[in-house]
């Protein structure tokens, strides 16, 4: 990708953790449209690199975000600059209702909150808006993560792992609104689904040991079922679109 379709570029990101060494100089570009993906096996680095990238983690190198470079800002600086940040563990406050949650991300001098959006891609939100978060479904929290990204003007989502465990008809209606969102707003998927990325991701990521491994077209990566088996281990042929919809 060329400096103008790139939104996030990402060089030698290092992290050390507890005197141990997590990335070793990951790289990776996130494009200014659409979806990239960040894939690899589990224990590669990809959520200790989405930590990175935010700050939540010790971290050295580079992460420029639309040319600013934000290493040394502190976690709430970027996600003022219009990062927003769906966690693998969804980071839903249980004992508060799905609306005290959404209020608690609404974003200071960010415009009005986008509630009708939210509602429109999530109307089970608006119907249970008194609920306690704790109580839901682990797909409902999903959606109030993914709602609270979307709350806010971002320049950027990023989204870790948000199908993971959920059922499949629920991993559709997620992927449907990602879809959606990214067609305002670029955003950095986390998945192991690869019938998800399949159908959204135009370019990827891949991560091994801590180190970038690959990087180009999803297409390319996922049709090659040589360089799939190697670099993710998926044991059989290259996903067709056909099955991509039987997965999801």
């Amino acid at each position: 990708m060329t400096r103008e379709q790139t939104l996030l570029d990402v060089r030698d990101l290092r992290v050390l953790i507890g005197g141990r060494h997590i990335l070793h100089g990951v790289g990776l570009d996130v494009a200014a449209h659409g979806v990239t993906a960040l894939l690899g096996r589990n224990g590669a680095g990809k959520t200790t690199t989405v930590r990175g990238i935010l700050g939540l983690v010790p971290r050295s190198g580079s992460v420029r975000l639309d040319g600013e470079e934000t290493v040394a800002l502190p976690t709430h600086a970027l996600v003022r600059r219009g990062i927003g940040y769906a966690p693998e563990d969804r980071g839903i406050f249980a004992g508060l209702t799905i609306a005290e949650n959404l209020r608690l991300a609404e974003r200071r001098g960010a415009g009005e909150p986008a509630y009708a959006l939210v509602h429109e891609l999530f109307p089970e939100l608006k119907q249970r808006a008194r609920q306690l978060a704790g109580t839901l479904s682990g797909g409902q929290q999903q959606m109030v993560a993914i709602g609270r990204t979307l709350l806010n003007t971002n320049r950027l989502i990023i989204a870790d792992e948000p199908t993971k465990g959920l059922a499949p008809k629920v991993v559709t209606e997620v992927a449907q609104v990602l879809e959606r969102a990214a067609e305002a707003v670029p955003v950095l998927l986390v998945e192991q689904n690869l019938a998800v990325v399949r159908r959204l991701a135009a370019h990827c990521v891949v991560l091994a040991d801590g180190r970038t491994a690959h990087r180009g077209p999803a297409d390319a990566l996922l049709g090659d079922a040589e360089a799939a088996r190697r670099l993710l281990g998926v044991g059989h042929g290259p996903l067709t679109p056909r099955t991509a919809e039987a997965d999801s």
